[in-house]
């Protein structure tokens, strides 16, 4: 957070701070106030320095003398993320508990005239000079801010713990800065860590400060509208593949040939290759041409296709058959089998590296409880371990041979088990009806479609059973628009038209296939084009086009998908379930006081 305070002006004192803490919770949060303890007597804290080997920084000991600590119950106050405020047998517990954990690693700490001033505190799990004093946000020694207790230019200096990363100093210099940051916190709301005080129900908690949404986010999708498609490249001859692999050893210059193309299957019984491209979910009709299986791979792999599969459709006698061999799986999703096999029957065969699998759908269900459905693991074999312990990568080689055996097995049974004749050489070859998948939603988690009783802190469950459901209803419409409003989600009409229907008290339907389901599907791949913005420089290829959007746009994006999910759930969950995805969405911090004006009867 930004210091309220001049670089000149001093600090204020321990004492000072937590005097003003203290001034703020009784006044708005007296059941967070309650819970902090008396002082701790400098017998107890001489007795931990003791039993620690070391003396207390005089800030710590100064804080000490103000609180022991909170009590940790239900409404202790909290500073964000970092956790309640640790007493002193907090502090020994957790302290032991930690060296105890680390004492097994070297302790490399370096001189104290070292010019390097921050690297040493990635080179230990934990120090013994250092002590926990918060508790986290778990309320045990799994995180935590630490202060340093050792002689030297660190002494007094606070650092965050957190046990699935190296610990780091913190952007406060000592105790006493992180205590006045605190207190300016609690006075003039200012987000400690993005989170900003509250105190609904006289108890202090941390909310999410409201973000800024860029407003006009840049459209991958009508990036790619605008380029051009790449070109087939001329038919190359298929290389020989070696007939013995070559050991080297692993390195970054490792490489091997491509495996040979294993495309995702689908066979439809009766369905045309152009109600298939449909059912695929392929409705922009200007993507659709005959392509290759190369021509498809490149394409799918380019701007153009802005992150969207790409499929190929063809026929094999009464069947039909979808192929995709780029981009995110999406013919095996079963979402999609459940569409693609309608009134027929569907066989589909994907291969995922050392797994093999194929699967039957029969009228938009899976065939007789998976009766017939097949699964192959193949062990990997392109390592060994030579009898002195070193392991090479053989190059050249497939390396699970035993799926990719597999895989050609269950082709060639296609037609015993299902009459199918299919020619994979023929369809990588031929020239197939082609275009771009805009994806079938997921189907909603089963974990999210039951109840909930607490949201953000919020105890929804109280809410539900206390409320008349159809002031419920009013007044989850109003925090879903409330919602479309802040992310930008009400600048589509398909979206405008249902919340329009919603607050004049109608029931409204989502349909698949409907204008609202496009549009809904066409954010979630706008969010998942501009996903690559999320990624650093490093990891994207060098020949790589230069992203014309930020993370900024991807966040815009990914936040009205979000809040898309949450109308459908909206409209297809009841209310009470739904809540819970509106409440947890909402962008504003004052969010409470907008739902309790949306709760007033009228």
């Amino acid at each position: 957070m930004t210091p309220t305070t001049s670089p000149t002006d001093p600090l204020p004192t321990v004492a000072d701070s937590w005097a003003r803490i203290d001034a703020w919770l009784s006044e708005h949060a007296p059941l967070s106030r309650a819970r902090l303890r008396p002082p701790a007597p400098p017998e107890a804290i001489a007795d931990a320095e003791e039993r620690l080997g070391l003396t207390f920084h005089p800030e710590l000991v100064a804080s000490l003398r103000c609180h022991d600590g909170v009590e940790l119950e239900d409404s202790a106050p909290v500073f964000g993320l970092y956790g309640p405020f640790a007493g002193v047998s907090g502090i020994v517990e957790n302290t032991l508990f930690l060296r105890s954990v680390g004492e097994d690693v070297e302790d490399d700490h370096p001189d104290d005239d070292d010019d390097d001033d921050d690297a040493h505190e990635l080179n230990a799990f934990w120090r013994h000079e250092w002590l926990l004093i918060t508790h986290g946000i778990s309320w045990d020694a799994q995180d935590g801010l630490f202060l340093t207790c050792r002689a030297g230019e660190d002494h007094g200096r606070l650092g965050r713990y957190f046990d699935e990363d190296a610990p780091s100093f913190s952007a406060w210099a000592s105790l006493r800065a992180a205590l006045s940051v605190f207190a300016d916190s609690l006075e003039q709301r200012l987000p400690v860590g993005g989170r900003v005080p509250l105190a609904p129900d006289g108890a202090l908690i941390w909310e999410d400060a409201t973000r800024t949404v860029k407003a006009a986010p840049v459209s991958p999708l009508a990036l790619a509208a605008d380029t051009p498609e790449p070109d087939p490249e001329p038919a190359r001859p298929e290389p020989e593949p070696p007939r013995s692999g070559t050991y080297v050893t692993m390195g970054p210059g490792a490489s091997r040939p491509p495996e040979p193309p294993q495309p995702d299957l689908v066979f439809a019984e009766g369905v045309t290759a152009e109600e298939l491209l449909r059912r695929a979910g392929v409705v922009q009709r200007e993507t659709v041409r005959t392509r290759s299986h190369a021509h498809a791979e490149r394409s799918a792999a380019s701007p153009w296709a802005a992150s969207r599969p790409l499929v190929r459709a063809g026929c094999c006698g009464d069947w039909g058959f979808l192929a995709q061999s780029a981009g995110a799986p999406q013919l095996t999703r079963p979402e999609v089998l459940r569409g693609l096999s309608r009134d027929t029957r569907v066989v589909a065969v994907a291969k995922r590296g050392p797994e093999v699998r194929l699967t039957v759908y029969d009228q938009g269900l899976p065939y007789a409880d998976g009766a017939q459905d097949r699964l192959v693991s193949s062990p990997r074999e392109d390592y060994v371990r030579l009898p002195d312990g070193r392991e090479f990568q053989s190059l050249g080689v497939d390396p699970w041979p035993g799926s990719t055996a597999a895989y050609t097995d269950f082709l060639a049974g296609l037609r015993g088990g299902f009459g199918i004749d299919f020619d994979l050489g023929r369809a990588l070859i031929d020239r197939l009806p082609s275009g771009l998948v805009l994806p079938v939603l997921d189907d909603l988690p089963e974990w999210s479609l039951g109840p909930c009783t607490e949201v953000r802190q919020f105890a929804l469950g109280e809410l539900v059973d206390s409320t008349p459901p159809p002031r419920l209803r009013a007044a989850m419409a109003a925090q879903l628009r409330r919602l479309a409003a802040e992310t930008g989600l009400d600048t589509f009409s398909e979206v405008t038209a249902v919340l329009a229907s919603l607050d004049r008290g109608e029931t409204a339907e989502f349909t698949e296939g409907s204008a609202l389901d496009l549009r809904m599907r066409t954010l979630v791949a706008e969010a998942e084009a501009a996903r690559p913005a999320t990624e650093p420089s490093w990891r994207r290829s060098r020949d790589a086009p230069e992203l014309l959007f930020t993370i900024e746009d991807f966040q815009a994006w990914q936040l009205r998908a979000d809040a898309a999910d949450t109308l459908r759930r909206f409209l297809e969950l009841p209310v009470p379930v739904a809540a819970a995805s509106v409440l947890h969405r909402r962008l504003s911090e004052d969010w409470r006081g907008e739902l309790a004006e949306d709760l007033a009867p009228r």
